[in-house]
């Protein structure tokens, strides 16, 4: 498993680097090939996060963990992509039975007058994939929409959850 550590406001110690090496290394076993994982360490207002990065074959896992240190964040974070790679695995395995929603609320939430600004910016590459395969990318990774270049057409498509339990999509027109 190649390693690729990455940080921002963060300086790593290597007893840091060796232990993150050490207990990644052990998602080994759940990939047959060389696998590539991404560890970013952030630091901002004395709050340390960690997340981890695989993408394999076009399949984004990522766990994301924040605390006070990252010698906790790090113990958190693993379980939690444990049980991505887990579910990913037993969804490839029955991927050919039919898929079940499930049910989705949103709470009721009050009218907020603020002025919007990004704050957060991601780039990624555009993976051709059906919309079957954007549906179990959107459940593992546990976000409300995915975006997507849909294999049959080229165009890139957007599913989203709807709050019926039910997927929208979104395509677009070149």
């Amino acid at each position: 498993m190649r390693i690729e550590i990455l940080t921002k406001n963060y300086n790593p110690s290597e007893k840091l680097k060796d232990l993150i090496a050490k207990k990644v290394d052990r998602l080994d076993k759940f990939f047959e090939d060389d696998m590539k994982i991404k560890v970013m360490l952030k630091q901002a207002n004395d709050v340390c996060t960690l997340e981890l990065t695989i993408l394999q074959d076009g399949k984004v896992l990522r766990s994301e963990v924040s605390g006070d240190n990252m010698y906790n964040n790090i113990d958190d974070a693993l379980p939690k992509l444990e049980k991505q790679i887990i579910k990913h695995h037993d969804k490839v395995a029955s991927k050919f039975k039919k898929f079940r929603a499930k049910d989705f609320t949103v709470p009721d939430s009050a009218p907020v007058e603020q002025t919007r600004t990004v704050v957060r910016r991601k780039e990624y590459q555009l993976i051709p994939m059906t919309v079957e395969d954007a549906i179990e990318e959107l459940e593992l990774v546990g976000h409300s929409f995915y975006v997507f270049e849909n294999k049959a057409t080229g165009n890139v498509n957007v599913l989203y959850k709807r709050n019926d339990g039910d997927y929208g999509l979104i395509e677009t027109l070149v």
